[in-house]
């Protein structure tokens, strides 16, 4: 790099991010996601792991294929199999790059296996095929942060003499603290040969909080490459935050001589469509992102703002694509109109996605008096459409409820064909469900069961999302709706149909959440 000062997006929301409990894309969903973070300026996209499935093979294989500019990443576990199902995907990228990882504190160790001397040997040996392979071959210590600090010095050593050229130093458990963080970049940058001839990397859990700082304090002692993902999302409690450090680096004084390359105004865009499309809703109270993040109730709060909004905010929102609009909507509004509305709130949309959400808007307006910003954020955040080319899809629905019972009539399409079932419960959510099942039969376990107003007033919509799990794969699905009822069954048979892309993946190994990390 020329510029000693610039930092590296890596973002992994399609491979880490995706391995969030629920968190499920499609083949296009992904495709849609890496060109809207080429297009925001990412200098790496972690596309996903091409061993876990055929599907996710595909998946980085043609994103590889499509990008212009960015860079597209894979990962592999530390041996030969994994490190050439990998190149097979990425190799036909502008810029394609090899991502191989091995655990290396004491608790993986055992895991694999290995003795430090074996697992050095090992290193070596995977590090060196992937670099004979591909030029750009990042190598990661995986728990890094527990590692022994002389053990970590010789297998980054050894990593670096095998032809890797970034080393990611994470904190897979969230486990450390912003000046440990810091202290491990600066001595690998010390006392470890070569170090000044690669990029030191971080890539930071959120277990406890700490995620954005712990990268940031690496930063500030010479990494040059940060990993995050798009609203955090990523293992348990998920990782950095792309939208938090890219927008760090520009409010912070003693932050802003680092620099980026990524467009802020593209950042809430593409925070509600990730949110979509995993099925995670972002938070309200969210750093940068959220839906509180711009708004005051106080009156010392209101007032301060009203005469400068520098006095609580230190950001503006049209820094991350937010901007204030006077266009009312209701139902005399046209697609113009709406279009104009959805991009000042961050939604950019092609024609097809317009004259979807434009039948949705339609209906809704029919039924509400007033349309606020936030009921079109939750028709954008509808991931339970409930489209034509959907599997199950929802028909017709009429629930029967008071103190002598409660019983729900439900029609419904499977694959085109229209079925129908009458099938009372144990409250009207309840008889929904189980009509649903009578129609689709499933062995899902409902997880999770969440209602929340979007405004106030007694037409206000409801979302709703659900989470369900069978066999060990966990989907989320979530719909908005006047009618809460029907928004309940509308999440229910949305988290049905990604319950089933789930159960169709082959995979030459195991599903990307089941993969093991041992040979």
């Amino acid at each position: 790099m020329t510029d000693k000062d610039r930092v590296l997006i890596f973002d992994t929301t399609l491979r880490d991010g995706e391995q969030s409990p629920g968190a499920t894309m499609t083949h296009d969903e992904k495709l849609e996601i890496a060109q809207l973070l080429e297009e925001m300026g990412v200098d790496i996209i972690e596309a996903g792991f091409p061993i876990a499935s055929e599907g996710d093979f595909e998946a980085v294989s043609e994103i590889a294929r499509r990008l212009k500019t960015t860079a597209v990443c894979g990962l592999a576990r530390a041996n030969i199999k994994d490190i050439d199902r990998c190149w097979e995907a990425v190799k036909h990228a502008v810029k394609p790059r090899i991502h191989t990882f091995i655990g290396t504190s004491p608790s993986h160790r055992g895991i694999t296996n290995l003795d430090q001397d074996q697992m050095i040997a090992r290193i070596h040996e995977t590090v060196t095929h992937a670099r004979n392979l591909c030029a750009d071959v990042q190598w990661s210590a995986m728990d890094a942060t527990r590692t022994e600090r002389d053990y970590l010095c010789r297998v980054v050593e050894t990593a670096i003499k095998a032809g890797a050229t970034t080393i990611n130093i994470p904190d897979t458990v969230g486990y450390t603290m912003p000046r440990e963080s810091a202290d491990i970049i600066r001595m690998l940058l010390e006392k470890v040969p070569g170090a000044d001839e690669v990029i030191f990397s971080t890539h930071c859990h959120n277990d406890l909080g700490m995620a954005t700082a712990n990268s940031l304090a690496a930063v500030e002692a010479g990494a040059r490459q940060i990993e995050c993902t798009i609203n955090g999302l990523g293992e348990r409690a998920g990782n950095t935050a792309l939208e938090e450090v890219v927008m760090a680096m520009r409010v912070r004084h003693d932050l802003t001589p680092f620099t980026t390359g990524i467009d802020t105004t593209r950042i809430m865009n593409l925070s509600r469509r990730v949110a979509q499309v995993s099925g995670f809703p972002v938070q309200f109270n969210k750093a940068v992102v959220g839906k509180n993040a711009f708004l005051h109730e106080s009156g010392i709060h209101q007032d301060g703002v009203l005469k400068n909004v520098e006095t609580f905010e230190i950001m503006k929102p049209a820094d991350i694509g937010l901007t204030e609009t006077n266009i009312a909507m209701g139902k005399h509004s046209g697609r113009a109109a709406l279009r104009t509305k959805l991009a000042d709130l961050g939604y950019e949309l092609a024609d097809n996605q317009l004259n979807d959400v434009f039948v949705r808007f339609k209906a809704l307006a029919d039924r509400k008096k007033e349309i606020y910003d936030d009921d079109l954020v939750a028709l954008m955040t509808d991931s339970a459409a409930n489209t034509d080319s959907d599997y199950l899809q929802v028909k017709w629905l009429r629930v029967t409820c008071g103190s002598d019972g409660q019983e729900a009539e439900l029609k419904m399409t499977v694959d085109g064909v229209e079925k129908s079932a009458r099938v009372p419960g144990d409250g009207p959510v309840d008889a929904c469900f189980k009509a649903v099942k009578a129609i689709y039969p499933t062995n899902a376990r409902l997880k999770v069961y969440q209602v929340q107003a979007v405004t106030q007033g007694t037409d206000a919509q409801a979302t709703v999302s659900v989470r369900l799990e069978e066999d060990g794969r966990i989907v989320t699905g979530s719909a908005a709706d006047t009618d809460t009822i029907l928004a309940s069954v509308k999440a229910y048979v949305g988290a049905l149909n990604r319950l089933r892309v789930r159960s169709q993946k082959t995979a030459p190994d195991a599903d990307l959440k089941t993969v093991s990390f041992k040979d």
